[in-house]
């Protein structure tokens, strides 16, 4: 297997997008996935390796990337040294970071002859379970979209009308703990004013609403993030789609980070076991 860790997507006036990829070496054109992590993750958060490997040893060209604004910097991709670029993020600049990524891995000379640019498939874990489903409605070049414990309404989470809420737009900032590094994250205030500016766009139903390639839903039932509810309504909003149920599984499947086994857990196998078989279908 071939993987290339930690390299750099630059682009003029953007914050560059560090990213790695993972495939069997064959000058064979293969189906890629493109992998988008959640509210603050990273792509080298627990198991998501593993999960990478998996998928290049089904035959897959897997591509896994950091959000130009996730707080990770091309020193240091895994922590969170750049708070500003972290309180400088919002979903139109990841959409915008999503769509660079799919630009590049379909021109992209170097994987030309391993990539089947016809065949780009997405998964997004939470947060960027919306991002992924947004795009997916956007680009035709999308062949199918997955998510994984994927939110299913981006306005809800901002809580508006409530004190936290009212406080943060009296300041311009809030800070919410991240639990690993004990650091307070900052949320500029241009988070919620981008999403008002976008609200239509930035929809979750209306997105999924008007999908018209196959979407796959994985969500855990015992998941207290994003509760099955939430998946629910993904389904209900496109029929077609494929809801799949994990019993008992938490938001992330089981895994943690750092993840120190040499297998993925139960719940995260089962996950990664039926996309593939979604993928396997189309």
């Amino acid at each position: 297997m071939i993987f290339k860790k930690n390299e750099v997507l630059k682009a003029q006036e953007k914050k560059p997008i560090v990213y790695d990829v993972y495939f069997e070496p064959s000058s064979k054109p293969k189906p890629v996935v493109v992998f988008a992590h959640g509210y603050k993750g990273f792509k080298d958060w627990g198991a998501w390796e593993l999960v990478a490997e998996s998928f290049a040893k089904a035959g897959f060209f897997f591509l896994k990337f950091n959000f130009s604004h996730n707080g990770g910097t091309i020193e240091d991709p895994i922590d969170f040294p750049d708070l500003n670029a972290f309180a400088a993020n919002n979903y139109s600049i990841e959409l915008n970071d999503l769509n660079r990524v799919v630009n590049f891995i379909t021109s992209d000379n170097r994987f030309s002859k391993e990539i089947d640019s016809e065949k780009i498939n997405l998964i997004g874990h939470s947060r960027g379970g919306g991002i992924v489903l947004i795009h997916s409605e956007e680009d035709a070049r999308i062949r199918s979209v997955t998510t994984w414990a994927g939110v299913s309404d981006f306005k809800v989470r901002f809580q508006e009308g409530t004190e936290g809420f009212e406080d943060w737009l009296v300041a311009g900032v809030t800070y919410i703990e991240n639990s690993r590094t004990k650091q307070q994250l900052p949320h500029y205030i241009q988070f919620y004013h981008d999403f008002k500016k976008n609200e239509r766009r930035l929809t979750i139903n209306r997105a999924v609403s008007n999908l018209s390639k196959p979407q796959l839903i994985v969500n855990g039932s015992g998941d207290p993030t994003v509760t099955i509810n939430e998946a629910l309504a993904l389904h209900k909003w496109n029929p077609s789609s494929t809801l799949e149920i994990i019993n008992e599984a938490d938001h992330v499947f089981g895994s943690k980070h750092p993840w120190t086994e040499k297998n993925l857990s139960k719940d995260l196998q089962q996950a990664v076991n039926l996309t593939l078989t979604f993928l396997g279908r189309l």
